[in-house]
């Protein structure tokens, strides 16, 4: 998380903040939404299908997987991805933990 102090919040914040930027990229929502849809995907047909260089996809490849959200094997000279279910339902329940609080009804602005 660069310069922010990350031992100054607790690991479920910082989850969460990593969670949120690997979505934080369209990118990287076209290629889960593949990913979905397809199941499994060879990192090739994701570069066809979303339309960006082979390096760009890869680099998106590796934020996915570095939040946990992916997996990837080997197989052959290729990788094939597909969504982590436990680490996408564990990210589920994070997001709706943090939706699920209570909004303060006092007006401010």
């Amino acid at each position: 998380m660069g310069l922010t102090k990350t031992e100054h919040y607790t690991p479920a914040q910082n989850k969460l903040a990593l969670l949120a930027k690997a979505l934080g990229h369209p990118a990287r929502i076209a290629i889960l939404q593949q990913l979905m849809k397809t199941e499994s995907c060879i990192c090739g047909d994701l570069v066809l299908e979303i339309g960006l260089a082979q390096p760009t996809i890869s680099q998106h490849l590796k934020s996915l997987k570095e939040a946990g959200l992916i997996q990837g094997k080997i197989s052959g000279t290729s990788v094939c991805y597909c969504i982590d279910a436990k680490a996408w339902e564990a990210a589920r329940g994070v997001f709706s933990e943090l939706f699920a609080q209570g909004v303060a009804t006092i007006q401010c602005c």
